[in-house]
């Protein structure tokens, strides 16, 4: 089970608020940068959007490119050969959970490239005309930092909803079936889920509004982060393992997502202390559970994955539901299936020893 209780409406009314404080921070800090320096960039704006990035980010700019088409799916080879050939998997990887895992990772690669295109060739153009590359001005740093900040705290509420909201819970429950973590499963999601994956239109809209160049930069090392935060190699451990990396381990950990925090996000069970589906939302920064005390940092990892009440349900349903409904009895993918396998929400939480409690 991996849906959590929803917060009061107290609480998400504060949280909202200070969510547009922090989306405002990057444009503070532009609107402050140059108030000091007197620049006016936007009253003489460079031709293109590279002529506003520091000189040596253009010698890095086509590795980053190359990255972003063909790259990842070279990394995401190696670490999955790697992950296997340590057994990482622990022979859990069944033809099923092969076919849902290949079917995600594959398929949106053909589906989406046209729903975001027509979004930034169509939609953009329509609703805001005349208004490409108007930002092109803006300096690289703050360019890079606005679409971190909107990009992914967008994605955090995204997630974080579709684990309080029972309504779009089942939307996300494919990337929480996998009993394993992985490269086979980092991809794992409902397409639907994937179609709506608000953070996608922002980061477009943004390009559309000229940056496009801090955009490939953040795209890069998102996806390089978030896809070392599911793996089954813990990379982390040993910042936890040495004393003299441990005040490294303090700020990596609250910054951004690692497989301690993460792998305890898609456990199975809170009873042994770590896991912590309730929370954890972060993708690439762990930085907002820490603001919203939506997380737990224990430096262990859960030794089960996935949903108590997993019905290993048909690849075509985990993928495609509600368009395509499992036959599989008390599934939560089944037509009036269940919402959480039938169970009540959990009311208690277990202590968390030794853990770093933000919640």
């Amino acid at each position: 089970m991996a849906q959590t209780l929803p917060p009061s409406p107290k609480r998400i009314g504060k949280d909202i608020v200070t969510s547009l404080f922090i989306y405002a921070l990057p444009i503070l800090a532009l609107v402050v940068y140059f108030q000091i320096t007197g620049e006016t960039p936007w009253k003489n704006p460079p031709a293109n959007q590279q002529a506003t990035a520091p000189h040596f980010l253009h010698f890095l700019a086509p590795v980053f490119t190359n990255l972003r088409e063909w790259g990842f799916y070279a990394i995401t080879f190696v670490l999955g050969a790697v992950e296997f050939a340590f057994g990482l998997y622990d022979n859990k990887w069944t033809s099923s959970e092969r076919k849902i895992d290949i079917v995600c990772y594959v398929a949106p690669k053909f589906l989406m490239p046209p729903v975001t295109a027509y979004f930034s060739l169509h939609v953009l153009p329509l609703a805001i005309p005349h208004l490409a590359n108007v930002f092109s001005w803006v300096p690289f740093w703050g360019g890079f930092f606005l679409i971190a900040i909107a990009d992914d705290l967008t994605q955090y509420w995204y997630h974080r909803l579709h684990h309080q909201l029972p309504v779009l819970w089942r939307f996300h429950r494919t990337h929480h079936s996998a009993p394993y973590m992985g490269m086979a499963m980092a991809s794992r999601q409902n397409f639907i889920y994937t179609v709506f994956f608000s953070q996608i239109y922002v980061t477009s809209a943004l390009v559309y509004l000229g940056l496009g160049y801090s955009a490939l930069f953040v795209t890069v090392i998102k996806s390089i982060i978030t896809l070392a935060a599911h793996s089954s190699i813990r990379w982390d451990k040993p910042f936890y393992k040495y004393k003299v990396l441990h005040p490294v381990a303090w700020v990596l950990e609250r910054l951004i997502s690692t497989p301690a925090t993460h792998h305890a996000h898609h456990a199975d069970t809170t009873d042994d202390g770590i896991g912590y589906y309730k929370g954890n939302f972060g993708n690439m920064f762990f930085i907002w559970d820490v603001i919203f005390k939506t997380g737990i940092i224990t430096r262990q990892y859960p030794t089960g994955f996935g949903l108590k009440h997993y019905k290993q349900e048909e690849w075509y349903a985990q993928f495609l539901w509600p368009i395509f409904k499992s036959k599989k009895e008390g599934s939560e993918l089944a037509a009036n299936g269940p919402v959480v396998g039938g169970e009540e929400l959990e009311q208690e939480e277990p202590e968390y020893q030794g853990a770093y409690r933000i919640a």
